[in-house]
């Protein structure tokens, strides 16, 4: 396994076929997830067109992750927690600017992920809202407003997605204070053969 350090990111290719486990280490962290089509990264994660061709909010095992031109990224082939968000964009300078105007600012996820991918050509504005893994974001049903409440992931839970093309993959450990319930932890990553993924 390898470890993304808490407030920081990385980003590397995943091959078709491949399959990513993200791993919560200790519990009740978040990770922003991107992904991009390796042979042309304007084609990038969409969570409107996977809002529309799941036809749901809740993703979870057995959904798809669909880029901006309607193709398949990432299938969802286990789920240990069930509970994650493709609403909200990447924490950024101007986040914490916006919710903690008492707190020291930091980069966040978004400072994070566009240093991360820019070897691979990718710039900031190419950023879209990512898929936050283990990010709970209740949505009231009567007046639609949205809350961040702590996760409910616990130490060793995991998410892991097949690649349905090859990617260039974005993957943080979150640097917000609410969306890990007021802590910063490390975000674990594997990438499995066919055998262990089996």
């Amino acid at each position: 396994m390898t470890v993304i350090a808490p407030r920081s990111g990385t980003a590397f290719r995943l091959a078709q076929g491949a399959t990513l486990e993200v791993i919560d280490v200790d519990g009740c962290q978040v990770s922003d997830l991107l992904a991009y089509n390796a042979a042309d990264v304007r084609e990038v994660i969409s969570n409107g067109r996977t809002f529309d061709y799941e036809e749901t909010l809740k993703l979870s095992a057995g959904n798809t992750l669909w880029s901006n031109r309607s193709n398949p990224m990432l299938d969802i082939v286990r789920d240990d927690v069930g509970c994650h968000d493709f609403l909200l964009t990447p924490c950024s300078e101007d986040t914490f600017r916006h919710f903690y105007p008492d707190r020291p600012i930091h980069r966040g996820c978004f400072g994070n992920l566009a240093e991360a991918l820019a070897p691979y050509g990718i710039a900031e504005d190419d950023i879209p809202c990512a898929f936050n893994v283990f990010m709970n974001v209740p949505v009231d049903g009567s007046s639609g407003r949205i809350s961040v409440d702590p996760p409910v992931s616990k130490a060793g839970d995991v998410l892991r997605l097949r690649a349905r093309m090859d990617l260039v993959i974005g993957l943080t450990a979150c640097s917000a204070y609410a969306s890990n319930g007021g802590t910063f932890k490390p975000i674990g990553y594997r990438v499995l053969d066919d055998a262990a993924a089996a």
